[in-house]
């Protein structure tokens, strides 16, 4: 049976449920997409967005969803883990399913391949970039070097390209880094990661990439401790 995916983003994202659908083979998705503004999101909007996301979340028919995915990397790094780890358990308890966020996969794959010291490409502002490296730093995760494109609006994210996204990461991978992750579940990475893998001869990982690993992950473990019918 394909995995029946339950998907949380922003409004304004096109680009994670086409890509998160391919990573996992085509599996069918219902997207729930959380109202928000033009500019993106910051430390002041995180409480309403959070809130709204919650709501929403009960939309979702246990019969049509295996698993939920929480698939704003910002929304869910900007209050540290302990605030990601509370959404995902509100998440859970709300649709009695077993629920990814975007932001624990980064970390939840990172380490499985053990990635300590990481270059990061992103499209936020430096406040959020901050809070991302703290976020890292707090799960043991050092960041070689950090770039972004600075994104002011959802207008400006949406208009990066695969191509602009190959420039910058190679521009800000370093030597010393185990591997490189490209941050936010907007900008697409799916057709540019095994060239840039290939180009390193390191990881390359992406918002959604993790997310999807993540999300099998969980499914499978849950798998391998349910009792056989």
């Amino acid at each position: 049976m394909p995995l029946k995916l339950g998907l949380m983003v922003p409004a304004n994202n096109t680009t994670m449920e086409p890509e998160l659908r391919a990573w996992l083979d085509g599996a069918p998705c219902r997207t729930l997409r959380i109202p928000r503004g033009r500019g993106l999101l910051g430390p002041a909007e995180i409480p309403a967005y959070v809130e709204q996301a919650l709501e929403l979340a009960k939309d979702y028919d246990p019969l049509q969803t295996d698993i939920v995915a929480y698939g704003c990397t910002a929304a869910g790094f900007i209050g540290g883990p302990a605030r990601d780890a509370e959404i995902q358990r509100k998440l859970a308890a709300i649709t009695g399913k077993p629920v990814v966020t975007t932001a624990s996969a980064m970390i939840a794959v990172l380490k499985h391949i053990g990635a300590r010291r990481i270059a990061v490409v992103t499209p936020y502002l430096d406040p959020v970039n901050e809070r991302l490296r703290n976020y890292l730093e707090q799960s043991g995760i050092a960041v070689t070097r950090l770039q972004s494109f600075k994104a002011e609006t959802t207008d400006a994210l949406a208009a990066i390209t695969p191509q602009q996204i190959t420039a910058l990461a190679r521009e800000t991978m370093t030597p010393d880094a185990d591997a490189m992750f490209i941050a936010c579940s907007q900008l697409p990475t799916k057709d540019i990661l095994d060239d840039l893998e290939r180009g390193f001869g390191k990881p390359v990982w992406s918002s959604i990439k993790a997310t999807a690993w993540h999300a099998q992950r969980v499914m499978a473990d849950k798998a391998a401790v349910q009792p056989a019918a």
